[in-house]
């Protein structure tokens, strides 16, 4: 086969591919050769072949064929094919993979019925994600499952694996958490970790949330005294005094030395029985050590025991907490708004509130009862810990299906159910109305940035909404140290990662205008040299100055090849930003939005505070080094080594001349001491005169 022939050959099984036929299959079954295979598929493909041979000479490698077939699905014809193949797929359940054309998962669901569900989003209209979703598909694969039930499981394990953009996810990090001591070191400490580890340790829990397992931390170490302190033991023992915490009767100190390692492990053995659970064992045994203390006269000893028992009668009504499991019931709520949705979990144990956990996410494709049947199978599968009881906010396909997955795992009964009516229906409404609460927070701020932003771009005239800002500022005194800053505002907060300051090196008088156009000079060639530090280019450019410093900011900006708006910052009397000028002199007044007229007020105090800061640092800087520049014998050698040594001007002046010579030879330690001592000097010098 000709090179040419092999070209033609590998497009067509490049297009055959691509929009979803399997003829190539049959091709190299029968291994029939490039003519024959062009015959047999000429009936139902000829159009596909005709572009193929017009096209295979003009394809010089993969990224050109590539760049074909990506056109060829833009133009309709993949969706025609994928709905195509769709359509010869069983009535049968199972789980569908969306693939894009880099074979990436975008996607994964399951279905009651693969040919009507994955036929159906090649055919009619869809909201804005299911439409961007099935514009990226190049082909799907299906997996035909048994059981309804083993496709939900085999489509919850591929969206853990693959984690589709597509799909509904939630943050791995939020699992419930649990109580860690590691007994086998010296002085062993509670802390919060996330997951199970086999590292010898002992874990205790899981708990309800974080919130509750920190609050039974704290509550174990103070009813026992134990150091809550980020102290290491018996590394920091002796090293500084007691914390308040120690005056506050919180903790014994164990810092001191005393009470030590014996002590120390007696109260946390006590602190274990707790969280297994053996609180009425340990308040016995309590008990009776105060009678024996009382009795042998050890009233201070007696009097410790009965204190640690009442701490521990008022840990007991958190005991059933700390000693639980999981929670009895578990209620979800579930919110969709405009652009976000909002899952909630409120963890209840005998009818209290115990913790709740709240996740904000992308309005999902899915309906609301597969979007939550989704969020609960990862939610629990995070967690690995289960209530007895599930209520939802609606009814899902999956609730019978959930059981018996959720009931499998835990090893025990799970009850999953819909409330109608009743106290369980009014605990799914303050779910819901948890959820809807904790979006409207979010989506409070979203729609305030989003609503300056908007009127910033359509009062400045601009194409997108101006998301990342630059504000430059010039300060000096006199010519006494120029300097300039760069503030970068994300949003409406401030990037201070991205601040840059400048010092101005062209000039040694106080000009601004040339000041700013050295400054963006500097920052705009270190963009196009590829420097990772200014890589990112603004939306809009704010100048603290009037049309003028606009002007020069343009023209820096039109040499370097860079097209972004130029806007300065014009001050009223007070100070304050009034308006922005383009360079051209036409100003845009702001104050008729309150909103974007403190925003832009607070970019011009930022970008200002953080230039004279700069100034004020280099300012000081030069005024400690005049001094000793003043003094003889006194080079930038010797000054550099005198600042390193010293750290200050007011150290070397309160040194002594031995110290001095341990530091720079004796003649220059000698004009040191003398500088700064001269008033010494002359006075001894005329008292032995006098005398």
């Amino acid at each position: 086969m000709t090179e040419d022939v092999k070209l033609k050959y590998k497009v067509f099984i490049i297009l055959i591919s691509g929009i979803g036929y399997q003829i190539k299959v049959i091709v190299l079954r029968k291994k029939q050769s490039y003519n024959t295979a062009v015959v047999s598929v000429v009936t139902t493909m000829s159009q596909t072949i005709k572009i193929a041979l017009l096209i295979s000479a003009r394809f010089q490698d993969i990224e050109s064929e590539k760049e074909y077939v990506l056109g060829l699905r833009r133009g309709g014809k993949m969706l025609e094919a994928l709905r195509e193949k769709a359509l010869r797929l069983p009535l049968k359940p199972g789980v569908y993979i969306m693939l894009d054309e880099n074979r990436e998962v975008i996607y994964v669901g399951k279905a009651k019925k693969l040919k009507n569900r994955v036929s159906s989003y090649f055919r009619g209209s869809h909201d804005a994600k299911t439409t961007a979703m099935v514009s990226k598909v190049a082909d799907f694969d299906v997996i035909i499952a048994n059981s309804e039930f083993e496709a939900l499981v085999l489509e919850n394990s591929l969206i853990k694996r693959h984690k589709p953009y597509y799909n509904i996810l939630l943050k791995d990090d939020k699992g419930y958490p649990f109580v860690r001591l590691d007994l086998n070191e010296e002085y062993p400490a509670f802390s919060m970790v996330n997951k199970l580890e086999n590292d010898g340790a002992r874990y205790f829990g899981p708990f309800g949330g974080r919130n509750l397992t920190r609050e039974v931390i704290s509550a174990l170490c103070k009813t026992f005294k134990l150091p809550t302190c980020s102290r290491k033991f018996p590394r920091d023992i002796g090293k500084g005094r007691p914390c308040l915490n120690f005056h506050m009767g919180a903790c014994d100190a164990y810092c001191r030395g005393e009470p030590g390692a014996e002590e120390y492990r007696r109260n946390i053995n006590e602190a274990v029985m707790v969280l297994e659970g053996k609180t009425a064992e340990l308040c016995e045994r309590l008990e009776q050590e105060m009678v024996q203390a009382a009795e042998e006269l050890k009233f201070e000893l007696a009097a410790e025991k009965r204190d640690k028992l009442k701490a521990i009668q008022r840990l007991e009504t958190k005991q059933r907490v700390v000693s639980a499991r999981s929670a009895d019931s578990d209620v979800v709520g579930f919110v969709r708004g405009e652009t976000k949705s909002c899952f909630v979990v409120l963890h209840y144990i005998g009818g209290s509130l115990l913790d709740k956990d709240v996740e904000i996410i992308e309005n999902p494709m899915e309906e609301d009862g597969e979007a939550v049947s989704s969020l609960l199978r990862q939610y629990y599968s995070i967690r690995g810990v289960y209530p007895k009881n599930i209520y939802l906010p609606c009814e899902t396909e999956d609730n019978s299906l959930l059981e018996q997955l959720f009931s499998e795992e835990a090893g025990r009964s799970v009850h999953v159910s819909t409330p109608q009516k009743g106290e369980k229906k009014r605990l799914v409404e303050t779910a819901n109305l948890n959820a809807r609460e904790e979006l409207n927070r979010i989506t409070s701020k979203e729609e305030k940035v989003l609503k300056t932003l908007k009127w910033l771009k359509e009062a400045l005239g601009l194409e997108n909404y101006p998301e990342r800002i630059e504000a430059y500022d010039i300060s000096n005194t006199g010519s006494s140290e120029i300097v300039s800053s760069m503030t970068v505002f994300e949003g409406l907060k401030p990037l201070k990662k991205a601040y840059r300051k400048f010092k101005i090196k062209g000039t040694e008088t106080a000009d601004d205008y040339y000041s700013m156009s050295e400054t963006l000079s500097r920052r705009f060639e270190r963009y196009l040299k590829g420097d990772e530090k200014f890589d990112t280019l603004p939306d809009i450019i704010l100048i603290d100055g009037g049309a003028a410093h606009a002007n020069t900011a343009k023209k820096v900006l039109e040499e370097k090849g860079i097209d972004i708006p130029v806007f300065g910052m014009v001050k009223d009397e007070r100070h304050r930003t009034r308006a922005l000028v383009t360079p051209d002199g036409k100003e845009i007044g702001i104050s008729a939005s309150p909103a974007v007229f403190s925003f832009i007020g607070r970019i011009q105090e930022e970008t200002h505070r953080f230039a004279i800061s700069y100034h004020r640092q280099l300012r000081s800087s030069a005024l400690r080094g005049s001094e000793l520049d003043r003094i003889p014998s006194v080079g930038e050698k010797r000054k550099a080594q005198l600042l390193k040594h010293f750290k200050s001007i007011k150290a070397i002046r309160s040194a002594s001349l031995e110290e001095l010579c341990e530091v720079v030879p004796k003649n220059v330690a000698a004009s040191v001491y003398d500088y700064y001592h001269r008033d010494e000097v002359e006075e001894n010098e005329s008292n032995n005169g006098n005398s």
